[in-house]
């Protein structure tokens, strides 16, 4: 991005002004009679070979000087087991509809290379492949979310993936063993296909509902594996999508797929970390539109599934700026700031509204690419902003959903879209309970002034503070990188008190808070 003056002057103001003002907001539980639980798989995450990812993201192979286990890097692993990773969708994206898996088993020196002609043309030597993946889940403990080809892959194929990964005996299991897995994987969920409307095959909806109905016919079930079949669905404002699929495939699959990102210029996405307070506020504005998204999304589905048979699976979402200078712009490395932090907070307490139809979402992506949750250069490593309001957010998992009446100003900012308003409030939140311990947390999104907040706890049957935890930077603009990998991190948060039945939280600008009440 240019630098005029005029960004200069505005940059400026992105540091917190000393004079801010203090603004009173009310938050109230709401009782509410129907309960749902925040799934934990809406925390997951995706991992797409694109850039470096999967390649000196994750996986540096054994020989490698950088500390690793059986290939995978040692920090990184302690890095994600803080998240408590429930699933982890692999191996696309776009990449998904031109892997073909029998490429990426047997000896390493053996595996033939590809052209990675989505993302940079780069040239893969396929030695992170189903054993791979499937070993770091089970390193980890997370569920194993696999995108199948569908856009040049065939229906047969598909099927002796499947038998490799989870059958016990047969054809494919015999050529599992021979590559030195004797068990079969745990495999639950299998997306039909990435993004069928565009680079998964530039389907129409009809076309691709025959496809998925085809596909999901031949995904067998193996010696007790159950399979939940997701299909490939709309992307951002695409509700015919999502009707048409509903209405001819709805009795044949579990989920149905959304993406959503948050971009505020497809042309010119813009710096991740230059940027005005007028694009600040946009960027919230557009992070936190996929509340009206999944809202519509839901209606359309609800006509044909009154029931909620079918889950929400919105399985690509998170920022996207220009990449860093100097990279390969086909692998989307950006750096991220306390503003990416924000989005993340705000998208994730919206997802929590819609507990009852969305089970699961996957940031996009877990390492080096988007929004990601670490950063890696050679043996370094930094944790981002966002993967802090992940950690922040772990007690929320599996959570009873509270609903809550936020009582704050807003900041109007500008739509391309006349049908949706757009507003910034000042304060969010999101609150849930589990096992008597009630998570509440809070963002304030102002730039200039600070919050005050008081919450009524009586209905919420709390009356103490275990503990809290606030993320903030000195600037909106603030990241993480190699040479400073602690600018911004977590801190013990102590200004919050109860008094006379009411918890009151004093909060800075743009800061994030997360409390536990007992």
């Amino acid at each position: 991005m240019k630098t005029s003056y005029l960004s200069l002057i505005c940059g400026l103001s992105i540091i917190f002004p000393i004079n801010a003002k203090t603004i009173d907001v009310d938050i109230t539980p709401v009782v509410s009679q129907e309960k749902s639980v925040v799934a934990p798989e809406i925390y997951g995450q995706f991992a797409e070979h694109l850039g470096r990812c999967i390649y000196g993201g994750i996986w540096v192979d054994e020989d490698s000087d950088i500390p690793n286990t059986n290939g995978y890097r040692n920090d990184v692993i302690e890095a994600f087991k803080a998240l408590e990773i429930p699933v982890l969708r692999w191996p696309g994206g776009c990449f998904a509809d031109e892997y073909h898996w029998k490429d990426g088993i047997g000896p390493k020196n053996q595996r033939p290379t590809m052209v990675n002609s989505n993302w940079g043309g780069t040239v893969e030597d396929n030695s992170f492949g189903t054993h791979e993946f499937f070993n770091f889940c089970e390193l980890l403990g997370i569920e194993p979310y696999l995108s199948v080809n569908v856009g040049s892959g065939t229906v047969k194929e598909m099927m002796e993936w499947i038998e490799y990964i989870t059958a016990k005996d047969g054809p494919q299991a015999k050529l599992r063993k021979e590559n030195g897995r004797e068990e079969p994987w745990k495999l639950k969920y299998i997306g039909i296909g990435n993004e069928s409307w565009g680079c998964g095959g530039n389907f129409t909806p009809e076309e691709y509902s025959n496809v998925y109905r085809r596909y999901q016919t031949f995904a067998h079930d193996f010696d007790g594996n159950k399979l939940y079949k997701i299909a490939s669905g709309a992307s951002d404002y695409d509700y015919n999508w999502t009707d048409v699929l509903m209405k001819n495939a709805k009795n044949q699959m579990k989920g149905l797929s959304l993406h959503y990102y948050t971009v505020w210029n497809w042309n010119d996405k813009g710096a991740a970390t230059d940027f005005t307070p007028e694009l600040y506020y946009y960027t919230l504005g557009k992070a936190l539109e996929i509340d009206s998204v999944i809202n519509r999304h839901a209606e359309v589905m609800d006509k044909h599934d009154p029931n909620k048979r079918v889950a929400m699976i919105l399985d690509e979402w998170g920022t996207w700026w220009n990449v860093e200078p100097g990279t390969n712009p086909g692998h989307l490395y950006q750096q991220n700031t306390m503003r990416d932090a924000m989005v993340a907070a705000l998208t994730l307490n919206a997802f929590h509204k819609y507990s009852d139809r969305l089970k699961m979402a996957n940031i996009a992506q877990i390492a080096n690419v988007l929004q990601s949750m670490v950063l890696t250069q050679g043996d370094k490593m930094v944790v981002t902003p966002t993967y802090y309001v992940f950690k922040m957010y772990v007690p929320h998992q599996g959570g009873t959903f509270i609903p809550l009446e936020i009582n704050t100003p807003y900041t109007p900012v500008k739509s391309e879209r006349k049908d949706f308003e757009r507003k910034v409030p000042m304060v969010n939140a999101t609150a849930t309970e589990k096992d008597g311990t009630v998570t509440l947390s809070v963002v304030n999104t102002s730039l200039d002034d600070k919050a005050k907040v008081s919450v009524p706890l009586e209905s919420l049957k709390v009356g103490k503070i275990e503990s809290g935890e606030i993320l903030k930077g000195e600037k909106i603009s603030d990241y993480n990188d190699f040479d400073s990998p602690e600018k911004v991190k977590t801190e013990i948060f102590k200004d919050a008190k109860i008094k006379n039945g009411h918890l009151e939280i004093e909060m800075p600008a743009a800061s994030i808070v997360t409390l536990k009440l007992v």
